[in-house]
């Protein structure tokens, strides 16, 4: 069993034991997320595939933040925003703008990209270094603008 989903194991445990119920439910949803994948796939899932969905799972509570937000729902936005955060410290640290900067233009050169075309390339040179490290949809928009130049 990976690193993180044992921590995840043990936080479930201390949540109930702490009677902490938001985040007993937050937890279980992670862990069930995680049963789930490897009953359809037949699989256990490795430290990498747990972090590509707990990577996922912050995608979509950032688009319901944002989708919340439009509503005026900020009830829901709040609820949303105390899982993203929670879910948030199992990923891992998360990259600053420099080193974003630098896996992006290290990528660059050597797809020897030149225009939007090869965002394809350079997308998947990057998404293993960054996986669980930063926004990709963020990553995409700075190559989609460094290559349009």
């Amino acid at each position: 069993m990976c690193d993180t989903r044992k921590r995840i194991l043990d936080d479930i445990k201390t949540a109930m034991k702490a009677g902490e119920k938001q985040r007993l439910g937050t937890l279980r949803l992670v862990s069930a997320a995680i049963k789930q994948r490897e009953v359809d796939e037949r699989i256990e899932l490795d430290e990498d595939n747990v972090i590509a969905l707990l990577d996922k799972m912050l995608k979509q509570r950032r688009e319901s933040i944002a989708q919340y937000s439009k509503a005026g729902r900020e009830d829901l936005v709040a609820v949303e925003q105390t899982e993203s955060e929670l879910i948030q410290a199992y990923l891992p640290v998360q990259l600053s703008d420099a080193e974003i900067d630098q896996i992006i233009d290290a990528a660059i050169g050597k797809a020897s990209a030149t225009s939007v075309k090869d965002m394809g390339k350079v997308m998947g040179l990057v998404k293993p270094q960054m996986q669980g490290r930063a926004d990709m949809g963020s990553v995409s928009k700075i190559i989609k603008n460094r290559l349009s130049v």
